[in-house]
């Protein structure tokens, strides 16, 4: 990586009116690193892409190759926006063949097809190809100038599985060969894939920034277990506590906590269950759920134990899910949104985590390595104001 960033902002703030969409932000992003931008929808993405692309007026300092955005030399930029919709009676080849002829110097229309893996298609109309098929002709656009720095808003929206491992490996290929690469996705495996560095924006301000496994680390949460119990009878089990609740009425919904932990995580009512007294005796720490009990920040060598503990206890369990956290987990917390159910450790009590409860719950790490989008939906980017 170069000594000098591709790309640095200091301090930019930008306001719509009485809204601010940017609220001092700084970021630097080096040569051939590639530089993850999340946050929910209307956090300021879309405008700090903007500010960096010099396409909107901002406070605060910004610079591209050394230089104002909009002295910058637009030949060495790529951009592919999320919304992108080319004339669709355009063969792909034509398509490709149009936006390499805006500059004086392309690459070689064949080669762009053959990274997006279109040959095939390279004769079809735009409108006729498929969602998948159209999104990568797109990334096939942001790339004919051969960019030196290459902004990317939600590259792989609407591509299957392989052609979305394919997109990965060319923008890993760019960033190797020295392209600064700024990818602006919901998917966080996609971004804990391909980024060096990811920022975190919230309204409008960065929040966090630093290598996946950092922020990971610094504010995913603990591992936990999850076991699948069977319908159980709620009832209150705090000594002193009311239990002359007339027959019918709903049990609380308060979800108990950890007790030996701390005095100050106790709950005045909790739901009952044979596996959650049975760990909490032998000294784990437990959040029980509808139809759950997650035992908090155990590894992979605990399992054995806990299950031990159950049998022990004679207690009847349907299955065992162990979550490690992950990037989307440090998302979850830090943006303070959350998920329902204790398989997903963003439901759980906040006294269950230890998370502030302004910052929300964690969400637990999906196995699955095709998980849909974190923020219920597409970024803005089509939108005037994203803030």
């Amino acid at each position: 990586m170069s000594e000098e960033p591709v790309v640095r902002a200091a301090g930019v703030r930008k306001t719509y009116g009485d809204t601010v969409a940017l609220d001092g932000v700084s970021v630097e992003v080096a040569a051939g690193e590639v530089f993850g931008l999340v946050g929910p929808n209307g956090a300021g993405k879309t405008t700090l892409v903007r500010a960096l692309t010099g396409t909107t007026r901002v406070e605060g300092t910004v610079s591209v190759f050394g230089t104002p955005p909009a002295e910058s030399d637009r030949s060495r930029i790529g951009l592919l926006p999320q919304e992108f919709a080319p004339a669709g009676r355009l063969t792909v080849r034509e398509l490709l063949a149009y936006y390499a002829g805006l500059y004086d110097e392309s690459r070689a229309v064949a080669d762009v097809l053959a990274d997006v893996g279109l040959t095939d298609a390279a004769d079809t109309w735009y409108e006729d190809l498929s969602g998948g098929q159209k999104r990568r002709a797109c990334v096939g656009a942001a790339l004919v100038n051969d960019p030196d720095l290459l902004f990317l808003d939600e590259p792989t929206t609407g591509i299957d599985p392989a052609g979305r491992r394919a997109v990965w490996g060319l923008v890993e290929s760019l960033a190797d060969a020295g392209t600064a690469v700024v990818l602006t996705s919901h998917s966080m495996t996609e971004i804990e894939r391909l980024s060096d560095r990811v920022g975190l924006l919230r309204e409008g301000r960065l929040v966090a920034v630093g290598p996946p496994a950092e922020l990971v680390a610094d504010h995913a949460g603990p591992p936990r277990l999850v076991i699948g119990v069977r319908d159980r009878e709620e009832t209150d089990l705090t000594p002193g506590a009311d239990t002359d609740r007339a027959p019918g009425d709903d049990a609380p919904d308060a979800v108990a906590t950890d007790t030996a932990a701390s005095d100050t995580t106790a709950t005045d009512t909790a739901p009952t269950d044979p596996a959650a007294e049975a760990l909490r005796a032998a000294d784990f720490a437990v959040a029980v759920g509808d139809g759950e009990v997650a035992v908090e920040g155990v590894g992979p060598d605990e399992i054995a134990a806990i299950v031990d503990t159950l049998e022990a206890a004679s207690v009847d369990y349907e299955s065992l899910t162990w979550a490690e956290p992950g990037l989307e987990d440090a998302y979850l917390r830090l943006t303070g949104e959350t998920f329902a159910g204790l398989s997903r450790p963003g439901a759980s009590a906040v006294a269950a985590t230890g998370v502030d409860a302004a910052e929300g719950d964690p969400a637990a790490n999906d196995t699955s390595d095709e998980r849909g989008d974190v923020a219920g939906g597409g970024d803005d980017a089509a939108e005037e104001v994203d803030a």
